[in-house]
């Protein structure tokens, strides 16, 4: 599959002067298959898995210079070629042996091997590695497909992807074809999900009959995971909080409820489950504004919040077997339809690089899905998961107490329109939407 942190590798190896990098995910999102795939680009490519081969963790008892390490690896394995300025070291599995770390600002000094460290972000003691390596280092995280990347699977280009994003800047309706086109392609994303063993085996059977298997043994692997990593009484919490996201999006108000997760919870005990699983990268935290104002920063309320599995197929393998029958056969979402689609928003914008805030006023009717910012102006984004009135979006708009929004956004089940307060863009657009900002900021 062609994934986007492959330019991103092209683009860090063209650096004269590029640090050791870190790439971080959640577990199976595509990490060691998207590094294997660049390694190749170099005369050598030493993998090195300290699961599978722990013998390696030993390669660090003579000390983290370069040419100590590299005379180890080769002590292993004879097989290795080193190449000084053509070699790429792959340490992956990291949060088994995180000391590994403290040998990145030794390889950085030295410069002649590039150095890539990955591992699932599920118990990886990231603030040990982050010390271990402070200044010598460059971070960046993988999800899963997000929507560009799922239509560049099934076959689309780059320039059709590009027609899409002409369209909204340009702010011309798609055809009945297009749409209709990509509202299916979407909805099938919408219930895949973007896992790529999930993605591959769709595509490849042309039909949802393993999908849900495969997403349920990723939901169990992460349990799993949560038993392995985490510590004592939390492992309870921890799992208590992941098995409860599904409930608390199927409601009205979804905000995350600490109280309501299990009996006597309290939000001090419960807190750092939370931190947990957004660490892990198995989920996203919107937290909720303390007034529509900017700036964010500081502007929220620690508190409060909504929590948002990081990929929608861990939703759907969430839903009752029911739903998630009539689901595949029908496409149709039931109860979960705001739920599944404010999850599938929430997981595109933070693909494409924007936060996440939400706002409810209390005791009155006024409320907002998401915010996202340009320069000047805080946007609302309201999503609907049905054809209705958009009070709250249209309050926010024309009050004088909320001079940073001028303007919102509706993302819907309809076309690409402006009706001089809010623009409307279909569901499938809001990959597209950090572009879209870059382009009304010219």
């Amino acid at each position: 599959m062609k994934r986007k942190i492959i330019k991103y590798l092209q683009d860090w190896k063209a650096q004269k002067d590029r640090k050791p990098l870190i790439v971080n995910g959640a577990r199976q999102v595509g990490k060691t298959y998207s590094v294997r795939e660049f390694g190749q680009s170099y005369a050598s490519f030493i993998e090195i898995n300290f699961i599978t081969q722990p013998e390696y963790k030993r390669i660090f008892e003579n000390g983290y210079a370069p040419d100590e390490i590299i005379k180890s690896i080769t002590l292993i394995n004879q097989k290795c070629q080193i190449i000084p300025n053509d070699t790429l070291i792959f340490f992956d599995e990291l949060q088994e042996f995180p000391d590994c770390a403290t040998s990145l600002k030794f390889f950085k000094e030295d410069g002649r091997y590039d150095v890539i460290c990955s591992g699932s972000l599920m118990g990886l003691n990231y603030k040990e590695i982050t010390s271990n390596s402070v200044g010598y280092k460059t971070d960046v995280t993988l999800y899963s497909l997000d929507f560009e990347e799922y239509l560049w699977a099934l076959g689309y280009t780059e320039a059709q992807v590009d027609n899409m994003q002409e369209h909204l800047t340009s702010l011309t309706p798609f055809s009945s074809l297009e749409l209709d086109t990509y509202f299916k392609i979407f909805t099938d994303y919408v219930i895949t999900g973007g896992m790529p063993e999930v993605v591959n085996d769709f595509l490849g059977q042309g039909n949802f009959s393993n999908t849900l298997a495969l997403q349920k043994q990723l939901c169990l692997d992460y349990e799993q995971d949560i038993i392995k990593y985490a510590v004592g009484i939390e492992k309870a919490r921890i799992r208590n909080v992941y098995r409860n996201i599904p409930v608390f999006l199927a409601k009205e108000n979804k905000k995350f409820q600490i109280s309501k997760v299990a009996p006597d919870a309290r939000s001090r005990n419960y807190r750092g489950s939370v931190d947990w699983l957004c660490d892990a990268g198995i989920v996203h935290r919107c937290y909720a504004l303390n007034h529509p104002e900017l700036p964010l920063k500081g502007n929220y309320d620690e508190l409060k919040f909504k929590l948002y599995f990081h990929d929608n197929g861990l939703l759907m393998a969430s839903l009752d077997e029911e739903s998630s029958d009539d689901l595949r056969r029908n496409r149709n979402f039931g109860v979960y339809k705001g739920a599944i689609y404010e999850n599938i928003i929430a997981e595109a914008l933070v693909k494409c690089g924007l936060p996440l805030y939400y706002y409810k006023k209390e005791n009155a009717q006024l409320e907002m899905d998401f915010f996202i910012r340009d320069a000047e102006h805080l946007i609302p984004i309201e999503v609907k998961a049905k054809n209705g009135s958009t009070i709250s979006l249209n309050n926010l708009i024309h009050s004088a107490s909320y001079p940073h929004i001028t303007f919102g956004i509706k993302l819907s089940n309809n076309n690409i329109g402006y009706n001089g307060r809010f623009y409307t863009f279909p569901y499938f657009c809001a990959f597209l939407l950090k572009k879209w900002l870059s382009y009304e900021n010219r």
